[in-house]
Formats: C-alpha cells, sequence, structure tokens
C-alpha cells in the first residue's frame, strides 16, 4: 500500500511542477503570416483549374506561407458539402483536393487560422470587379481589426489584416484603377491574338451585377482601353446580370460592322455561367441570341485563372496589400 501512495506523491509533484512552469513562463506574442484566396467559387469540377492554378502560383511567390482557399458562394459552399458527404462521389473524383470538398467560408478560414496561431491575414479577392462580394470582405475585416480585449493589445486576436484588390482595381490614389485595367488589357493579349486568327471580334461576357452600377463602367472601360490598344480585333464586354447586356454588346458590334466573333467568359473560372448562360444550346444563352442575330459566333470556353500571366494578377494585388500594410510574406 505504501508504495501506491509514493506513486501518488511523485505523480502530484510532477503535475504542481509542470503548471508551475507553465504559470510562471512569460507569454510572448509571435506574429505568423498567413495569405486566405476568398473566391466566388465554382461546382463545375473542371473548372477548379482555374482557382488552383491561381492557388499554386501564390505558393510559388511564397512557400513559406500558408495559403488557403475559401468560397463567398453560399450556393456553392453547400454543393460542395453535399458532395463530400456522398462516398460515391469522393470515391469517384479522387482528383479534387480535400480542402475544395470541406471548403469554409472567408470568415470560417480566418477564424481557423487564428485558432491556429496566425494573426497577420492577406486577404486576396479573386473577383473580377469591386463588386457586393467584395465590398462584404472590405465589412468583414473592418470588423475582424475591431476585436480587441481588456487586457494588453498584444492580446488582440489579429495583428494585421490587408484586403487586396480586384482584378480590375478599386477606388484610392495609391493604386490607381486605371492601371489595372490597362494590366488587365495587356494581360489578355493572347484572347486577343485568337480572334484575329479567327479574322472575329472579341466579345467578353463577364457577370456583372445589377445593384452596383460602377460595376459596368469599369467594364465598358476595358473594353475601350483594348479597342485602343488592339486596333485590329473589335473588343466587346457585356454582362450576364445588370449593364452593360448582351443588347448593348450586339450594338457596338454593328456599329463596328463586326459579323464574326469569339465569345469568351470574362470570368475567372468557366463555370455555369459560361457553360449555360454563354455557351449553352437554350435560345437565350449569349451563342443563341447572337446567331439569332445573324453573328457566327467561335466559342472559347476557357476561364481566364487558367492563363499563367492572369493568375499572376493575384500574386502581384497580394503584393501590393502586404506592402502597403507593412506585412512581411515569405
Amino acid at each position: 500500500m505504501k508504495w501506491k501512495v509514493c506513486l501518488f506523491m511523485v505523480a502530484m509533484l510532477f503535475v504542481t511542477g509542470v503548471t508551475s512552469s507553465f504559470a510562471s513562463g512569460k507569454y510572448t506574442v509571435e506574429h505568423k503570416e498567413a495569405i486566405v484566396l476568398a473566391m466566388f467559387g465554382t461546382s463545375v469540377e473542371p473548372a477548379l483549374q482555374s482557382l488552383l492554378n491561381i492557388r499554386a502560383q501564390v505558393e510559388a511567390i511564397y512557400p513559406e506561407t500558408p495559403v488557403r482557399m475559401a468560397f463567398t458562394s453560399n450556393i456553392i459552399r453547400k454543393k460542395w458539402q453535399h458532395r463530400a458527404e456522398d462516398r460515391e462521389y469522393v470515391k469517384a473524383h479522387p482528383g479534387i483536393p480535400l480542402d475544395i470538398l470541406h471548403v469554409r467560408t472567408p470568415l470560417a478560414t480566418i477564424a481557423d487560422l487564428q485558432n491556429e496561431g496566425y494573426d497577420t491575414i492577406v486577404l486576396q479577392p479573386t473577383h473580377i470587379s469591386m463588386g457586393e462580394e467584395f465590398l462584404d470582405l472590405h465589412t468583414y475585416v473592418d470588423g475582424l481589426l475591431s476585436m480587441g480585449t481588456l487586457k494588453k493589445v498584444k492580446y488582440k486576436p489579429f495583428h494585421k489584416i490587408a484586403l487586396g484588390r480586384p482584378v480590375l482595381g478599386t477606388y484610392g490614389l495609391k493604386h490607381p484603377y486605371g492601371d489595372d485595367i490597362v494590366t488587365v488589357a495587356r494581360v489578355v493579349s493572347p484572347d486577343v491574338e485568337l480572334a484575329m486568327q479567327k479574322k472575329a471580334g472579341l466579345v467578353y461576357m463577364g457577370h456583372g451585377n445589377e445593384f452596383f452600377p460602377g460595376n459596368g463602367g469599369a467594364y465598358l472601360e476595358l473594353a475601350a482601353v483594348m479597342r485602343r490598344m488592339y486596333p485590329e480585333v473589335v473588343t466587346t464586354i457585356g454582362n450576364v446580370e445588370g449593364f452593360p447586356g448582351i443588347a448593348d454588346v450586339m450594338e457596338m458590334l454593328k456599329l463596328y460592322n463586326v459579323k464574326k466573333v469569339v465569345l469568351k467568359p470574362f470570368m475567372v473560372v468557366a463555370g455555369d455561367h459560361a457553360l449555360n448562360d454563354m455557351a449553352g444550346a437554350d435560345e437565350d444563352s449569349w451563342r443563341s441570341i447572337l446567331q439569332e442575330n445573324g453573328f457566327e459566333v467561335v466559342i472559347d470556353a476557357k476561364g481566364l485563372g487558367e492563363q499563367p500571366n492572369f493568375a499572376a494578377i493575384f500574386v502581384q494585388h497580394i503584393g501590393d496589400a502586404a506592402a502597403d500594410a507593412g506585412i512581411v510574406l515569405k
């Protein structure tokens, strides 16, 4: 019986020693950086390549920094959640990464990182323009940075959070949106070359938003810049939602007497909109509408994110956001 008492006393001394060691130790803050790619997302498996290509480029530039993907679309996330619960689907699609099957919201992704000790985040949207979802991300950043503590400042959940620019830029003096538009116009030169080969005009279909008129202005400015930069090809851009629409595109094509067009999504991924709203067989698809109005249509259904130089835009915007916030990414 005495040996049991001795073992108990030794155990208590060990626990007391460990507890005292932790209690007496000083809490030191170590700032850790991470990158979150806030993507609209896609439920179309082949279209995932655009998103994975963007992540791969970011990881190549910042190999020591964790890069997480998050989807902003509630509908698309739910589709992946259902697929993740379907064993037959998972078995039939072994190439889909686990973080896509279990993709989370930007807020949940940031919370996971904070729980892992990362308090310095660069949140980079892969959205085309400064629309609804970009502005939502802006409010998330403001809210997260406002979180404080009753104790010392060093105990705040987040040290720094920087929000990168969408493809076509945003307001502000430091990074003029016009420069971003020119960058995009240069990057999509392969699309212009394809149109030249086909002796056709170039029609882009963007997503757009009927509640944000600024979206339409950015698209129209890009099309105007491209027409000046590449006068051999008439470039027009319309949106699925909001202004300019397909009717505005056809009006411009008729003005320039264009009879044949290369039709391509001005979207990061060639998802449902590209497959159905743009290139589908239904009478209300852009392809059908253009053909019904006498235009010859050549389809290029690749997402912009598949182009290495286009994906590199997000890498540049991450670097700009980090530098502006004084964040060092490795």
